[in-house]
């Protein structure tokens, strides 16, 4: 309760407040933020007016000025770029149809890094598998053929039903497919729903093997494709690609900062990543990563509040077909990174907050535990061990703990890297819970002592396996 007490001056009987404390800092940030739409603001100009950011593109480069500008506007210190040279790959035209046994259209987009056909494109009878391990027990009777990886995927489901159960099929399945002679290869888009949207996504080739072309079909084209097989069908399908790569081209990290005021060369970095496919908008990935760590910072800053430590927003270029400016970052900073204390990243969409996955030294999951009990406030403190993202992996070698701001994904893989990854499918509030969580657990982060264990550096992965697999 505060005591109103009288005090004389010489204008008189004035007040004075006993007790009356300044609102507690986290709580400030909780209630600007909630009452925020300033990330909802910045992505709706990434996505409505500079659209996809592929790398290599005038987008990117459009985007990363923006940014810059945006960040100055925002009052934040050391806005800066830091150069990444970036693949450039371009997409064309993409075009495909069943021929055999029944004539059908297919919906079709090119793999990301794929190599297109000859103009007259690719015709032969197809193939299905549903595993590498399948593949290669195939042998000679893929040879020739159109391989067809056919897995089906389900919301929520894991490293044995979701997304990370088949991403590893996208991104090798071109060179394991050509290992047996195929011409070419097709994969099920990765999708939780089937709205006759092909999903594009990364692949890569082997040195020494053949480059065969590599598309994404339809959800419902692979199923028709299935059941031919099943009653017996030779099943052929032809399609054409004019997706090409060119020599690489220069692009930038953004970055942009609340200097510590007691440590400022310790730092924590929060972030996602600037680039998107070239089809749709980039809004959930990973548009809304970038609009939430840009306003994380622009509410610490507008509340006045200085952290001990430095946080630092870096919106990492290249994430989707080459993870050059995560790479680039952790070996432009390779110095610094003893005293990166923490890094954060937000690359899971924009839907409800659910809290953050950790990965750091002994007892760092429970102390983040304790850091988000005020994200109760909306349902955002379920903090699990494991988390990080693939644009701060590279930091992990350094022994930098990794925290994943985790969204609702219940959704988020229907439209995942389509045509359909627009601002409409985004919620204001729930950005702006994203955004204040962000905020929240970074001003903490930065203000604790002593900071999380450092993580043991991770093995080295397998070469084969895609980078930035999340789940």
């Amino acid at each position: 309760m505060k005591l109103v007490i009288p005090s004389l001056a010489l204008a008189g009987l004035v007040f004075v407040l006993i007790g009356a404390a300044d609102p507690d800092p986290g709580e400030k940030i909780l209630d600007a933020g909630l009452r925020s739409d300033g990330a909802y603001r910045k992505l709706a100009w990434l996505c409505d007016r500079i659209g996809p950011r592929l790398s290599g593109s005038e987008n990117l480069e459009k985007a990363v000025s923006w940014c810059s500008d945006e960040m100055k506007r925002d009052g934040l210190d050391n806005v800066h770029t830091e150069k990444v040279m970036v693949p450039h790959w371009v997409r064309g035209e993409a075009s495909g149809r069943i021929v055999a046994p029944t004539p059908h259209p297919m919906g079709i987009l090119a793999l990301g890094m794929s190599d297109g056909t000859q103009p007259q494109g690719i015709t032969a009878e197809v193939v299905e598998v549903t595993s590498l391990d399948e593949l290669k027990a195939m042998g000679d009777r893929a040879k020739g053929k159109i391989v067809l990886f056919n897995k089906r995927i389900y919301a929520n489901g894991g490293e044995d039903r979701g997304y990370g159960s088949a991403v590893g099929l996208r991104y090798s399945g071109a060179a394991a497919a050509a290992k047996v002679g195929a011409v070419g290869m097709m994969i099920r888009s990765l999708a939780t729903a089937d709205l006759r949207l092909p999903h594009t996504g990364a692949m890569a080739y082997e040195d020494g093997v053949p480059r065969i072309p590599a598309a994404a079909i339809a959800p419902e084209d692979a199923e028709l494709i299935h059941r031919f097989l099943v009653a017996g069908e030779t099943v052929k399908v032809t399609f054409t690609l004019s997706c090409k790569t060119l020599p690489d081209a220069a692009s930038a990290n953004v970055v942009g900062e609340i200097r510590g005021s007691e440590a400022a060369d310790e730092v924590v970095v929060i972030g996602g990543h600037l680039d998107s496919w070239d089809v749709g908008t980039g809004a959930h990935d990973d548009g809304a990563g970038c609009a939430i760590s840009m306003e994380a910072l622009r509410l610490i800053r507008s509340l006045g509040l200085k952290p001990k430590r430095t946080i630092r927003a870096v919106l990492f270029t290249n994430e989707e077909n080459g993870l050059r400016g995560g790479k680039a970052y952790a070996e432009a900073h390779a110095a610094e990174l003893g005293k990166h204390v923490a890094a954060i990243e937000s690359d899971s969409g924009g839907a409800r907050p659910l809290g953050f996955g950790v990965s750091a030294g002994p007892g760092g999951t429970e102390i983040v535990k304790k850091l988000a009990t005020p994200l109760a406030r909306f349902a955002a403190d379920d903090v699990q061990e494991g988390g990080g993202g693939a644009d701060i992996s590279p930091m992990a070698a350094a022994g930098v703990p990794q925290l994943g701001l985790r969204q609702d994904s219940t959704h988020y893989f229907d439209i995942h890297h389509t045509m359909a990854d627009t601002l409409d499918k985004v919620e204001a509030h729930d950005l702006a819970m994203n955004a204040t969580a962000m905020a929240a657990m970074a001003w903490q982060l930065a203000n604790l002592d002593p900071p999380l264990p450092r993580a043991v550096p991770p093995k080295i992965e397998d070469a084969t396996k895609p980078p930035g697999i999340r789940r």
